[in-house]
């Protein structure tokens, strides 16, 4: 089932449930679907990559928000923002935890065959690829630094 459909079967659900933040996060998420749709000409379904990109974006959004609104003390505005990432993150992979993405990063340099920080940009071309959606880039950039140093 594609992510549209999901979305849209959860926007039922949602309204039958009278769930007001879930029912404004889907809408957030098939208003970016539409928008991708319809960008630049095109006419057709999003691929499962640019599915994973959306979803990531909107997420990466709601936390950072998050973060602004906790700093100027409107914790009103930051549980609704907490409540629809909640509902972002239920689409997303597993995130990864911080030993998870070391991992894979020190199988990622063995196998790039990376042994300075001057080699950061081959390893994490392959990592942004292989661990989309799952870390946030910040994240993975942070990591393979520290393991490149």
């Amino acid at each position: 089932m594609s992510l549209k459909s999901q979305v849209e079967s959860g926007i039922k659900d949602a309204m039958r449930a009278k769930d007001q933040d879930t029912l404004r996060a889907l809408r957030a998420i098939k208003s970016l679907i539409l928008l991708e749709e319809t960008k630049g000409g095109q006419t057709g379904e999003l691929s499962a990559e640019d599915e994973l990109k959306l979803l990531t974006k909107a997420a990466k959004q709601r936390r950072e928000s998050m973060e602004v609104f906790v700093a100027q003390g409107r914790n009103d505005l930051a549980e609704k923002e907490e409540a629809e990432l909640v509902v972002v993150e239920r689409f997303l992979p597993k995130q990864l935890t911080e030993d998870e993405v070391k991992e894979k990063l020190k199988e990622i340099i063995a196998r790039v065959g990376a042994s300075s920080p001057a080699e950061i940009g081959k390893v994490m071309g392959v990592a942004t690829k292989e661990l989309a959606g799952q870390a946030e880039g910040k994240v993975i950039s942070a990591l393979a630094k520290s393991l490149l140093a």
